[in-house]
């Protein structure tokens, strides 16, 4: 963790679980069978705790477990807390620390954030939000309602970025994506500025993790919002991808796989610019074709 943020985050020591662990396989290859060790990402739960004071005392409420890659804990709890709408901005935050109670089982498996002192927090906020699982998100968002009622930010920036920038993108993020290079098993979220240097890179099992501890790290950088930045993100755009993006205040969202209709819908209602399959040369544009621009927009076929 940078030096600049030491005096608030309290790192754990070398107990912490690994990225990525070695297991034996026995690998197939032209009817030929053979034993060898293989790199797999790890995947364990996080518990999220917010650690407040309220008018009987201190109290501590367990607000998420996420099924997640080890790293950048701190990050992911940060984002999450904010893209859930939970915290405003990092001065909110007094501390963050893995619970290293005796008695804990999962030592740095578990991640107090503590509130500074007259931060007001709503303990029944996150109530829906018991579990989360490193594949679907957030279990319990059903409807546009409800994510509005977390995301009030639109994305108000309106520059513009050429087609071949946009090519450009996947090739930057997969040299930077070194777990992802010895497992295959990981999705990423990457920030890029206006000029499409790589400015972060996040990995983990979940795709909305990545995104967190994106968020979470421009958090604790004093970087929010995000207005400038491009964001690229290894797999598919759910909805909640989307929000988390859009909390923010990142305008322009790229992916490598297809976004929902539901990602569509809510990128098209605030604002953001929304690109989805983008490989091979191609690219798809889902929301806000207005920041792209270069060749000009043919009709291939009706609706």
């Amino acid at each position: 963790m940078e030096a600049a943020h030491e005096r608030w985050l309290i790192e754990g020591g070398e107990a912490r679980p690994g990225r990525a662990r070695r297991v034996p396989i026995v690998a197939w290859k032209d009817g030929i069978a053979q034993r060898r060790g293989d790199e797999v990402a790890t995947e364990e739960p996080l518990e999220i705790r917010v650690v407040y004071d309220c008018d009987a005392g201190p109290q501590r409420q367990s607000v998420a477990v996420t099924m997640r890659t080890p790293g950048n804990d701190f990050e992911l709890a940060a984002g999450f807390l904010f893209t859930e709408g939970v915290l405003v901005e990092r001065q909110a935050i007094h501390q963050i620390a893995y619970c290293t109670d005796a008695d804990e089982e999962q030592q740095y498996n578990v991640v107090n954030v503590q509130l500074r002192a007259g931060v007001h927090f709503d303990a029944e906020r996150l109530s829906r939000h018991v579990f989360t699982s490193s594949s679907c998100g957030v279990c319990g968002k059903a409807s546009l309602e409800l994510v509005r009622a977390v995301c009030p930010r639109r994305s108000a920036q309106t520059g513009t970025i050429t087609p071949e920038f946009i090519l450009r993108l996947p090739e930057s993020l997969r040299t930077a994506q070194a777990v992802f290079e010895r497992t295959g098993g990981l999705h990423a979220t990457a920030l890029f500025d206006p000029n499409g240097t790589l400015s972060m890179v996040r990995e983990d099992v979940g795709r909305h993790n990545a995104m967190d501890k994106v968020v979470g790290a421009a958090l604790m950088q004093d970087r929010l919002p995000l207005d400038h930045a491009i964001a690229l993100v290894s797999g598919r755009t759910s909805f909640e991808v989307v929000q988390k993006a859009l909390m923010a205040g990142i305008p322009v969202l790229a992916a490598v796989g297809a976004p929902s209709s539901l990602a569509v819908d809510l990128a098209r209602e605030f604002g953001m610019t929304l690109i989805g399959f983008l490989r091979d040369g191609r690219f798809n544009v889902y929301a806000g074709s207005q920041r792209i621009v270069g060749a000009p927009v043919t009709a291939a076929s009706a609706f």
